[in-house]
């Protein structure tokens, strides 16, 4: 069966190069995972790759948007990636914070606990997508950011594997919702589950597919945290 990413750019280190031109050689690519998920947290991941290693696009050159690959796939490169990285960092926020806070800012956060939990202070950010405007470190937000930026790919490939897993744990505490097989997305399975069982607690309430289901005292007493 041909890789899914065939057709598409490879992630290159254009950005990242430009930067190390003027003298920022720290750079963190920072993505997230779940933000579109009806359950479950927002992970994000911030990688610090090391510039000044030969060779370095070649030894990650089957990192792509981790949208774009298997799960198979995304554990060979996670693998790759921690060999590889100067510093690599995940952080969390979780279904209650995405009620109380709102998903982007959510996603902020989340994105804030990754940075603070790498080895080295970063010089620059790379993001997909999102800005941090609280966040006093020089950064760029990019469209397609995953696709075309190997940091940002990379940190998308660590963030949907740290994701995955932690959904699939939660089929232990959660039986009957297939947790470890949609990861909390929006599935014809999954909301079927929800008709059948109602939300968890680690259901996203302001969520319009849950919202509508939720009734006093369905909820699960059991957490994400």
């Amino acid at each position: 069966m041909p890789r899914v990413w065939t057709s598409r750019p490879r992630p290159n280190l254009e950005r990242e190069y430009e930067l190390k031109k003027t003298g920022i050689n720290l750079i963190a690519g920072v993505d997230e995972a779940g933000r579109g998920a009806w359950a479950g947290p927002v992970i994000a991941a911030a990688v610090i790759l090391p510039l000044n290693r030969f060779n370095l696009a070649n030894l990650l050159e089957d990192v792509r948007d981790s949208k774009l690959m298997t799960p198979a796939k995304r554990l060979e490169c996670r693998s790759r990636i921690q060999e590889v990285a100067l510093s690599i960092a995940v952080g969390k926020a979780t279904s209650h914070e995405v009620d109380r806070l709102g998903i982007i800012t959510a996603t902020r956060q989340a994105m804030w606990r990754a940075i603070c939990g790498l080895s080295f202070s970063p010089q620059h950010l790379l993001i997909d997508h999102i800005r941090l405007p609280e966040i006093d470190i020089p950064q760029t937000s990019l469209s397609k950011g995953d696709q075309n930026v190997l940091s940002i790919a990379a940190a998308s490939v660590i963030a949907k594997v740290a994701r995955d897993e932690m959904m699939h744990n939660f089929e232990k505490d959660f039986p009957g919702y297939g947790f470890s097989r949609h990861k909390g997305y929006g599935t014809s399975e999954h909301r079927k589950s929800l008709n059948d069982l109602g939300p968890s607690i680690i259901h996203r309430q302001s969520f319009a597919p849950v919202a509508n289901l939720l009734l006093p005292g369905v909820l699960s007493t059991v957490s994400e945290e």
